[in-house]
């Protein structure tokens, strides 16, 4: 058998579709590859029309590789591939594939297969549909397997590139989506349920850098809720390797409102000084806009008619995700990306706290600006702000004394 380089071919596709900008979208794609495996036996990130070459120095740490790899947004798929050269004759050189092929085979029962050639290099002397049936044709004598164009078990993929060829035996689907970092930076409002979560990763996905931050009520309730919002942005930094959370005390807030306004319309101040709150933060740290987990209708501080009010407390936009979807969907979505187990855990967060069993479901706008005049707004945001504890997450996590914390982020 001759040998062959171990390479993980990963094929990006939205990407390609940006015209002038996709040497942007490519460079924070290959940073985001290399810093992610760093620490596993990897060569430098490559280029190759349309593709990045990972090469795998030993193929122990390919699971591990494929793990991390299926979170890196920008990703249509990608393979574990064995880079095989070609020679001068294409007889010789489908000869050299088959063998890598077959090698791979052994002792393997194959209940169906196809195979799958892309030609880049128009300059190979057979086209795909005929290298398909030379390489077929070996591997069909050797296994005795039936070809199946639709529903094969096994699909041999070939990639032809100038020079050489990528034989790969199984395709991994990517996160899809856009490289983390090349649609600026948000702050998302994380509440420990399994929404808030779900709606962060989707605007990860679309190429956000998501940073957090979660309101609590110690020391009227536990860090329960704290340490719950700590796990969950340890699971999404994975996705998007740097993170920060900033832990905001927010039960004086509550307190205040309680003392000066009547039960219905506390629900929709508690919102809107969070994201009075969440806005300063959000400039102070570069943000260009909030993220919010709402699901229209699914509460009674999610109307319409309450969302406008709240809405109107930000002078940053507010992007809401998941708010055409509805709560089977988003909990799918959460077990997806390894979020619902955590967001399942009972806690005690400030939503529980001076909560009013019948709130309002369509706050009237100039009676809410009436309750808020009975409390210092500003002092109250200001006061927040200074008290928030700011906790830095890095995937691979990094080595520390202590946990990366900052008093009046």
């Amino acid at each position: 058998m001759p040998a062959a380089q171990d390479v993980i071919v990963l094929r990006y596709h939205e990407i390609a579709l940006k015209g002038r900008n996709r040497p942007f979208f490519v460079r924070r794609l290959v940073e985001h590859v290399a810093r992610l495996c760093a620490d596993l036996p990897v060569g430098p990130v490559a280029r190759a029309s349309a593709r990045l070459l990972l090469p795998l120095r030993d193929p122990a740490a390919w699971p591990i590789a494929r793990q991390r790899l299926g979170r890196v947004f920008g990703l249509a798929n990608f393979t574990l591939a064995h880079e095989v050269r070609l020679a001068a004759d294409a007889g010789e050189s489908l000869t050299r594939v088959g063998d890598i092929v077959l090698a791979h085979l052994a002792g393997r029962h194959v209940p169906s297969f196809r195979v799958a050639t892309k030609r880049s290099d128009k300059r190979f002397p057979l086209t795909s549909p005929e290298v398909n049936r030379v390489l077929g044709a070996r591997i069909q004598a050797a296994t005795a397997a039936p070809v199946d164009l639709n529903g094969a078990v096994l699909t041999v993929g070939l990639d032809i590139l100038p020079g050489r060829a990528f034989v790969s035996l199984e395709k991994v689907r990517g996160a899809g989506g856009l490289p983390v970092g090349t649609s600026g930076r948000v702050l998302a409002l994380l509440s420990g349920g399994i929404d808030s979560p779900v709606a962060a990763w989707r605007m990860m996905r679309r190429g956000c850098h998501v940073d957090f931050v979660h309101f609590h009520s110690v020391p009227f309730l536990d860090r329960t809720s704290q340490e719950k919002a700590r796990e969950l942005v340890r699971l999404l930094s994975a996705w998007e390797l740097d993170a920060d959370l900033f832990l905001v005390p927010f039960g004086e807030v509550q307190r205040q409102i309680v003392a000066a306004v009547q039960r219905p319309l506390r629900v929709v101040l508690y919102r809107r000084m969070m994201i009075r709150i969440a806005e300063v933060l959000a400039r102070r740290h570069g943000a260009e806009a909030l993220v919010t987990g709402e699901s229209l209708g699914q509460v009674a501080s999610q109307t319409l008619g309450n969302l406008a009010v709240i809405g109107a407390a930000s002078g940053l936009p507010i992007l809401q995700p998941l708010v055409g979807m509805d709560k089977g969907e988003i909990a799918d979505e959460a077990g997806r990306i390894g979020t619902f187990e955590t967001s399942i855990i009972p806690d005690r967060d400030c939503c529980q706290l001076f909560v009013p069993r019948h709130p309002a479901t369509r706050a009237d706008p100039a009676a809410v600006e009436e309750a808020e005049a009975r409390f210092d707004v500003a002092a109250l945001v200001a006061q927040a702000v200074a008290r928030a504890e700011r906790v830095e997450e890095h995937f691979p996590p990094r080595v520390a004394e202590g946990d990366a914390v900052e008093q009046g982020a």
